[in-house]
């Protein structure tokens, strides 16, 4: 598996792997022991007891049952006497019900409590994993907004870095990913109650963003002041932390001698501070060998982060979206406008488009008058002249995080794309010495991950990570974003030098662009707000267990909604491949986190298998009250007709989520 590639095997990776293994097979095994003792309760005969499917690997009868662990651990069986899912025909065969030990002999309540056992046995079990996990205490994200994506429903509404998001729909928020699940399992407009730094609290309805796989507001979490304590490592390579001497559990206190306590406390010092090196207070943990010892405080030195360009520019294309009660909403500025001019220049001519959100940081709380183009319905363009005036919203604090983001001028509150063609480039920069010429279209950037480098935020296993800027996913704004953050690789754009002539690849040396710097932390890698949610006793883990596990069968069911309604993509789902890798990754964060795991795993589990699906607990209950209401079982041609499309569908299922893991997921 990826995940564990290039990981020296050492004993807590071995362990992590065994506690995985063993944590998915106790969830199984469970299941099957429900359905296991409860037919023996009832005096079925049972021939099978089996962990995992096909070839047996271990077998050992004790009594008259078979105990067996299977090649292919992607769940187990019971096998009993009258009911085999490969031979549906056992369940109408009139001398096999004939036998007072087959399941097929029993009443229909018996068999009814001896398919629903496994279901019961894995809610009661999840149910368990909660109350302990909450115990010991769970390290949950909080509900803080961190980053905002530009263009996006929550950027659009003014949600602001800072603010909490409190309820959604009226259900409150307990953690970040409760927000994440509660859009995405939504149906309809969302009511959303938040609360601003300062405690005043506010109430949006929007529709949230459906251009992706699932439904979204376009947020992040809030980052701490950490860097979290598991990383490989502490900032992304090339970039002027990476050089700074951090380790992975540092813990930033001060900055240019200022006590900072949250990631609120530092955007000030950053915007201010941009183009000066930081002088970093950092505790540092005790290390592995001594955790008793008391952490060290460290001094480090932290070089401004200037922002890089290819020295290119390309024409400007329409705002695309404006925030609510900002300065280009006051202004009369409208989605769809293209900016013409700026305080008099020529945009594209007199002034770089790129330079925009520069400008006007430069004149913030300065009138300034523009021209927008606006498009009419079956007549010729308007040309409107509008006054506005920037806040002092500084540029670069609005990153076009995602593919197809907009780029945004964070004083006006609009974002806008770029067309794909050249509108010039700087004498003596990188594009000029390559001989691109304006006039050319820009098809694409790569960023080519350099032989021996460590991974960088552009992904752990891409070697090339192209950005189409022609494509509905690609943009230029996104590229430049990811110019600042690929500083350890080499950068190639796809030029056509006209619309018949062939895409050439030419490759580029970013440089610094003028006195423009990242007001960000250059680079370094922090890990989200968290705290520890623990229950005070047996009775409030017992409550809060018992919440989380109502919380997780109804997100189960909304999830099997949201998928028949398409509001989230099938891409979403996960085979036995990511389980395994998800287990492995909360099996190296903690036992509180490994337990909720299996927690939801379990929950999954019961749900899913009591889907009135044949072949599954939830088909064969339907079968048991057609007959308690009929008097009479179902014909073998129906049961058999109905397990082989029931069949049918698990292995669809299974081939598919499989195929996702291995070419989507990447597993």
């Amino acid at each position: 598996m990826e995940l564990i590639a290039g990981i020296v095997p050492d004993l807590s990776t071995i362990l992590n792997i065994v506690t995985a293994a063993v944590g998915l097979g106790l969830v199984i095994f469970v299941h099957e022991l429900g359905h296991f003792a409860v037919a023996k309760w009832c005096g079925v005969f049972v021939e099978r007891f089996s962990i995992g499917f096909g070839p047996m690997l271990l077998c050992r009868k004790w009594g008259d049952t078979e105990y067996a662990l299977s090649a292919i651990p992607f769940g187990g069986y019971v096998k009993m006497r009258g009911q085999d899912d490969i031979d549906p025909g056992q369940m109408t065969d009139e001398q096999v019900a004939a036998d007072p030990r087959s399941y097929t002999s029993k009443t229909v309540p018996q068999r009814m409590a001896i398919i629903s056992a496994g279901v019961i046995m894995n809610l009661i079990t999840g149910w368990m994993f909660f109350c302990y996990a909450f115990n010991l205490g769970v390290e949950e994200i909080e509900t803080q907004v961190g980053d905002v994506v530009v263009g996006m429903p929550a950027w659009t509404y003014g949600v602001r870095p800072g603010d909490t998001i409190l309820k959604i729909n009226g259900r409150k928020s307990r953690e970040f990913s409760d927000i994440v699940r509660g859009v995405a399992l939504s149906s309809g407009r969302l009511v959303i109650e938040l609360k601003r730094p300062n405690d005043e609290l506010y109430t949006i309805e929007m529709d949230p963003d459906k251009a992706g796989d699932r439904r979204r507001l376009g947020i992040d979490s809030i980052s701490s002041l950490k860097i979290h304590d598991k990383a490989l490592q502490s900032a992304s390579p090339g970039t002027p932390a990476d050089a700074a001497g951090f380790l992975p559990g540092d813990l930033i206190t001060a900055i240019n001698g200022t006590p900072v306590k949250g990631w609120l406390d530092v955007v000030p010092i950053l915007n201010e501070k941009r183009a000066e090196a930081l002088d970093l207070t950092i505790s540092r943990p005790a290390p592995k060998e001594a955790p008793s010892a008391t952490p060290t405080v460290v001094e480090i030195k932290l070089p401004p982060a200037p922002v890089r360009t290819l020295g290119l520019r390309l024409e400007l294309g329409k705002i695309t979206a404006i925030r609510n009660d900002s300065p280009a909403s006051r202004a009369q500025i409208k989605a769809g406008d293209r900016l013409v001019k700026v305080d008099g220049n020529d945009v594209g001519l007199n002034l770089d488009p790129q330079r925009l959100p520069q400008f006007f940081y430069e004149h913030r709380d300065q009138p300034i008058p523009v021209v927008v183009q606006r498009e009419v319905v079956g007549g010729e363009p308007e040309t409107h002249e509008l006054i506005v005036t920037a806040d002092g919203t500084l540029p670069w604090s609005e990153p076009a995080f995602n593919a197809g983001s907009p780029m945004s001028i964070p004083g006006l509150g609009l974002a806008f794309q770029f067309l794909p063609t050249i509108l010039s480039v700087d004498e003596g920069g990188p594009a000029a010495k390559a001989g691109i010429k304006p006039g050319a279209v820009l098809a694409g950037v790569k960023f080519l991950k350099r032989a021996g480098t460590k991974p960088d935020m552009l992904g752990l296993k891409d070697s090339i990570v192209p950005i189409d800027i022609k494509s509905k996913e690609g943009s230029w704004a996104y590229a430049l974003w990811l110019l600042q953050m690929a500083d350890s690789r080499d950068v190639a754009v796809t030029i056509k030098d006209d619309a018949n002539a062939a895409p050439r690849d030419i490759p580029l040396t970013p440089i610094p662009d003028g006195d423009q710097f990242q007001p960000t932390l250059r680079g370094l890698d922090l890990s989200s707000q968290t705290r520890i949610r623990k229950a005070n006793n047996l009775g409030d883990a017992c409550e809060i267990g018992t919440r989380k596990t109502i919380d997780s069968i109804t997100e189960v069911y909304l999830t099997i909604r949201s998928l028949v309604r398409g509001d989230m993509s099938y891409k979403n789902l996960h085979g036995p491949l990511g389980i395994a890798k998800f287990a492995y990754i909360m099996a190296d964060q903690g036992p509180a986190l490994f337990l909720l795991f299996l927690g939801a795993i379990s929950m999954n589990l019961a749900v899913i298998n009591f889907l009135p699906i044949p072949v599954l607990d939830g088909g064969h209950m339907v079968f048991l009250v057609y007959e308690g209401v009929t008097g009479k079982k179902p014909t073998e041609r129906v049961i058999a007709t109905a397990t082989y499309i029931g069949l049918a569908m698990v292995l669809t299922l299974m081939v598919t989520v499989i195929c996702l893991d291995l070419f989507v997921h990447r597993v």
